[in-house]
């Protein structure tokens, strides 16, 4: 079979599988929960805030990730 050639029948059954796997899909709610988080912490919002301030001006974090 040459570059250019294809088999019809594999080319419809690549289009039927297809169709197949998008009915498949993924269900975006299936692991959806109600609740609540709460997170208890000495350090108060604007000192985290202000820390992750510095964290994006040290260029000395930026060499570690690359």
């Amino acid at each position: 079979m040459g570059f250019g050639s294809y088999d019809e029948s594999e080319q419809e059954r690549q289009q039927s599988n297809d169709g197949e796997e998008e009915a498949e899909g993924v269900d975006a709610h299936e692991h959806e929960h109600d609740g609540e988080v709460n997170v208890e912490s000495d350090v108060s919002t604007n000192a985290l805030v202000d820390r992750l301030g510095e964290m994006k001006d040290d260029p000395e974090d930026e060499s570690e990730d690359a």
